[in-house]
C-alpha cells in the first residue's frame, strides 16, 4: 500500500509523525509524495491557532477528494485537531475514515488496517501515560539533526491556550528512554539534538521530584557523535541557575535558548495566566547574558490580547528596544473556544492585531540587522545544511540558528562542502536575518 503522510503544526507534532512513520514502514507501507498514487493518506493535524486549524481542515477536505480522482482508499486524521474535534470531523468531513488522538498515535497501524477492512473508528484514549515509542523513529529532517521530545502535555493552563485539553497534563519521558532514543539517532548520523516539549524546563519534576534538565543535558552530551544540543520552549520562570550553569559550561550545549514570554505588561501577563512579570523577564535575560555573553535568545510575543491598550502596546515596543532579543516572532492573538480568554471583555479587532504584529516585526527587523552586523569580522563554527549550486554558495546554520525558524549563514567556498559537516567561517557580511561568510 502506498502511503502519503502530511505533518502539520509544530516540531513536537513532527516527532509524533516520525514515530508513526517508523511503525508504518516496518509494516510494509511504501512512502510516496505523489498524492494521486497514494492508497492511504494520514494527516497529522494542528489546531493551536485559528490559521493552523483552518489549514488542517482544508487539507483534509482537499485530500479527501482523491477518493474520486485518485487511488485513495483511506484518509486518517490524527493529532491535535483530531483529539479536540473528533465528533465535528466525523460529522463535517465524512471523507475522513479513521480518527487518531494525540495520545494514541502508537495505534496508527491498527487504525489504517481496520479502516481498509471497512472498520472505521476513533482511537482516542485518556490523556494519561505516554504512547509506546519502542518502534523507533523515521527521521524526516535530512538525517543530520533531529528534534528530541522530552515531555508531553502542560500544567500551565494559560488563559489563551488549549494545549492542556488536547495534550494532557505534563508528563516527562523517562530519562533512560530519551538517552536510548538519542543514542539511536546519533548512531544514524544525527549530530544536533533539538530538545522540545510544551515546556522543556520542567523536565523530570513529575518523575524525579526535581528539575532534571541539567542532568539530562549532561548525559546527552556524553553520547558519541552528538555535537550540538539546542534548547527550545523554556519558560522564563523555570530557568534556574543550574540550567544556566550547564549551558555555560557544557561545550556541546548551544548558547541558544528559545524562551517564549508572550508580553511584558504586567496586567496583560496576569490576564494571560503567565507566571512572570516584566521585572522577572528582565532579570532572567540579564542572568543569561552575564553567564553567556554570546547567547542567542529567541522569544515569541502575542499582539492584541484582550485588553491590550495602546499604552500597553507602546510599553511592549519600548521593552523590545531595551531587550534587543536576537530572534523574535510575533503573532496575533487567536481566540480559541473553551478558553478563559475567549470570554474576556475588550477583544481587539483583527485589523488592530495585525497592525501591531507588523509594527513589532518591523522594529525587530531593525534590531536583528544591528545584532547581525556585530558579527562581521568574527569567526563562527557552522553546520552545513545544503548548497545553492547556481550561485556557487553553501548554506549553513550557526549555533544561533534553529532550523525552520531562524536564519542561515551563506558561505563562499572553493572547496566542496557536505551537508552535516561542521566548518569554521569568517563572517564578512550581514542581512536582517542572515549572515555571509567565507570558509577558513
Amino acid at each position: 500500500m502506498k502511503l502519503l503522510f502530511v505533518s502539520l503544526g509544530c516540531d513536537k507534532n513532527l516527532v509524533d509523525t516520525e514515530h508513526m512513520l517508523s511503525r508504518l514502514v516496518k509494516h510494509d507501507f511504501v512512502l510516496t509524495d505523489d498524492e494521486n498514487e497514494a492508497d492511504v493518506i494520514v494527516v497529522n493535524t494542528c489546531c493551536f491557532i485559528s490559521d493552523a486549524m483552518e489549514e488542517s481542515i482544508n487539507t483534509l477536505i482537499e485530500l479527501g477528494q482523491l477518493k474520486e480522482t485518485g487511488n485513495l482508499k483511506t484518509l486518517v486524521a490524527c493529532g491535535c485537531l483530531a483529539q479536540r474535534y473528533a465528533d465535528d470531523i466525523r460529522r463535517e468531513i465524512p471523507e475522513v475514515d479513521a480518527i487518531v488522538g494525540t495520545n494514541s498515535y502508537d495505534e496508527i497501524v491498527e487504525a489504517i488496517n481496520n479502516s481498509l477492512s471497512g472498520d472505521n473508528r476513533e482511537y482516542i484514549k485518556s490523556l494519561e501515560g505516554l504512547p509506546d515509542n519502542s518502534e523507533g523513529r523515521f527521521v524526516t529532517t535530512g538525517g543530520h539533526y533531529a528534534h528530541l521530545k522530552i515531555a508531553e502535555g502542560c500544567d500551565k493552563h494559560c488563559t489563551y491556550c488549549v494545549i492542556p485539553s488536547i495534550r494532557g497534563n505534563y508528563r516527562s519521558i523517562p530519562m533512560e528512554e530519551i538517552i536510548a532514543e538519542a543514542s539511536k539517532l546519533a548512531a544514524g548520523g544525527v549530530s544536533e539534538l533539538i530538545l522540545v516539549a510544551q515546556e522543556t524546563t520542567l523536565y523530570g519534576t513529575d518523575l524525579y521530584g526535581k528539575k532534571a534538565l541539567p542532568e539530562l543535558l549532561n548525559k546527552l552530551s556524553e553520547i558519541d557523535g552528538i555535537h550540538w544540543i539546542r534548547l527550545q520552549y523554556c519558560y522564563p520562570e523555570e530557568i534556574t541557575e543550574e540550567i544556566i550553569d550547564v549551558m555555560a559550561s557544557n561545550p556541546k550545549v548551544c548558547h541558544y535558548i528559545d524562551m517564549p514570554i508572550q508580553h511584558c505588561d504586567d496586567e496583560i501577563l496576569g490576564r494571560m495566566g503567565r507566571k512572570t512579570n516584566e521585572a522577572d523577564i528582565r532579570n532572567i535575560v540579564k542572568a543569561l547574558r552575564e553567564k553567556m555573553p554570546d547567547i542567542c535568545i529567541r522569544t515569541t510575543l502575542i499582539c492584541g490580547f484582550p485588553g491590550e491598550t495602546e499604552e500597553a502596546f507602546e510599553k511592549l515596543l519600548k521593552f523590545i528596544e531595551d531587550m534587543k532579543f536576537d530572534r523574535l516572532g510575533s503573532f496575533p492573538y487567536s481566540r480559541q473556544e473553551n478558553t478563559p480568554a475567549a470570554e474576556f471583555d475588550n477583544q481587539i479587532p483583527e485589523e488592530v492585531k495585525l497592525s501591531r504584529v507588523d509594527e513589532v516585526m518591523q522594529l525587530q527587523q531593525q534590531i536583528s540587522m544591528e545584532v547581525n552586523e556585530n558579527f562581521i569580522g568574527k569567526e563562527m563554527e557552522v553546520f552545513i545544511v545544503g548548497e545553492i549550486p547556481e550561485d556557487g554558495v553553501f548554506v549553513a546554520r550557526s549555533f544561533r540558528d534553529a532550523p525552520d525558524v531562524d536564519g542561515f549563514v551563506f558561505i563562499n567556498s572553493d572547496r566542496e562542502l557536505v551537508s552535516g559537516e561542521y566548518v569554521k567561517v569568517l563572517i564578512t557580511g550581514a542581512h536582517e536575518y542572515d549572515l555571509v561568510g567565507e570558509l577558513l
